[in-house]
């Protein structure tokens, strides 16, 4: 065999690794929410807290918890319990994002919107419940040391709030109608879609053992895949069908809002989503992970490759 050929046996064995241990990985993270998000809280409100987080999403977030936890030989019992946790706010954003007071969706993951099923009293509720139990799970009496909860519910609560996700949002419907500069928008982004899926990686890195270099690595790495996705998704907003993407396709550009394909251009904005899968790549080499991150390196390339 050949040097190319056993280049190309060696990727082909890494992928379909990969397929399998993700498969195992989504089964287990919904198993857990399946088991974790009640059916029977009060006046339907479990009803609409399942709809909203089960049978839907690609569950990008807890593989990466993960992915995460599998290179540093960390906690995988604690890392399932963060990998939920971080799927549970990331629904929660979902459900209040889709509302008539925010961007006014209906349709979301191929089924009509939590408000337009539930009612938006209901719709806002469940949300508020789903993010209250994702600290709740991060939190057991049992079975996780008080000072690594701690330390994963830092990290979730500053990835959710001001100063990321809902810091982010704040700064996105401010912009509607309004131009932004590149750093303007890449500011926004970080906080709103980026800051999420680097806590992700940081979470499942927290329940193992990291030199400084190698968690500032991985933090590298969750900040080039976590911009990745959103400039990634402001291309398939244009390029693709509300059936492909189980979402309202255009919403963006219909709402007048700043996207990287506004601002860039989209060949640009495909050049820049290469350019950050690469970024990712460059801060795995150097985390001193080796193999280990390897999985990590497959969900880079996924984030970038998707299609919805």
């Amino acid at each position: 065999m050949n040097a190319p050929e056993a280049h190309t046996r060696t990727a082909a064995l890494a992928e379909a690794t990969a397929e399998r241990w993700a498969r195992d990985g989504l089964q287990a993270v919904e198993a857990a929410l399946e088991s974790w998000v009640p059916a029977d809280a009060p006046a339907g409100l479990g009803l609409a807290m399942r709809y909203g987080v089960l049978d839907g999403g690609k569950r990008l977030r807890p593989l990466l918890v993960l992915a995460a936890c599998d290179a540093v030989a960390g906690n995988r019992v604690a890392a399932l319990r963060a990998g939920v946790a971080v799927e549970l706010i990331h629904a929660y954003s979902l459900v209040h994002d889709d509302m008539p007071c925010m961007d006014n969706d209906v349709l979301r993951r191929g089924k009509a919107t939590v408000h337009v099923q539930f009612g938006e009293a209901q719709a806002m509720l469940a949300g508020d419940a789903m993010q209250a139990l994702a600290f709740e799970v991060l939190t057991p009496d049992e079975g996780m040391a008080p000072a690594l909860q701690a330390r994963l519910t830092a990290l979730l609560a500053r990835a959710a709030g001001h100063a990321g996700m809902a810091g982010g949002q704040a700064i996105d419907l401010a912009s509607i109608g309004h131009g932004l500069s590149e750093a303007d928008l890449r500011d926004m982004h970080r906080r709103k879609t980026g800051a999420l899926l680097q806590a992700s990686v940081l979470m499942g890195a927290a329940c193992g053992h990291t030199a400084p270099a190698t968690w500032q690595a991985l933090a590298d790495y969750g900040a080039a895949i976590g911009l990745a996705f959103q400039v990634v998704d402001d291309i398939l907003d244009v390029t693709q069908s509300a059936a492909t993407l189980g979402k309202t396709a255009g919403k963006d550009q219909d709402n007048n809002k700043p996207t990287y394909v506004s601002v860039l251009g989209l060949g640009a904005a495909r050049q820049h989503a290469l350019d950050l899968r690469q970024q990712a790549h460059d801060a795995l080499a150097r985390s001193g992970l080796g193999a280990s991150a390897v999985l990590l390196g497959v969900l880079a390339d996924k984030v970038v490759d998707r299609e919805n």
